[in-house]
């Protein structure tokens, strides 16, 4: 099952680690099987308030995923972005194939106290 790592960056200034950053971390993720899925992009908020940038990388699984953010490779590259960028950095689960929200739904509201 796919996993994606989720990245909700907030705006800095233009900085040559981050350029370096950036030059640098498809060479970290590809080994595992990762690839960008959003990079660079503006984004537009429906509800709410989401000031910076979304990146999003894809992972054949979960344990691909975490590889990567423990590998040395990525851990030696990381304050580059960590020391300028603030932002929440999330990995998360994609759904099956064959995944049904509804299903999800029904469970929802066949646990819910009856009244």
């Amino acid at each position: 099952m796919p996993a994606y790592v989720i990245a909700h960056l907030q705006e800095s200034a233009p900085h040559p680690e981050i350029a370096e950053y950036i030059e640098r971390i498809t060479d970290t993720f590809e080994p595992y099987g990762g690839r960008f899925l959003v990079h660079a992009a503006q984004h537009e908020v429906k509800e709410g308030a989401w000031p910076g940038h979304v990146v999003v990388i894809s992972f054949p699984s979960m344990d691909a995923a975490r590889t990567w953010w423990d590998s040395p490779a990525y851990q030696e590259l990381a304050p580059l972005r960590s020391r300028h960028i603030e932002g929440d950095i999330i990995l998360v689960p994609g759904v099956p194939e064959d995944y049904d929200a509804a299903d999800t739904g029904r469970a929802m509201r066949e646990s819910l106290p009856a009244g």
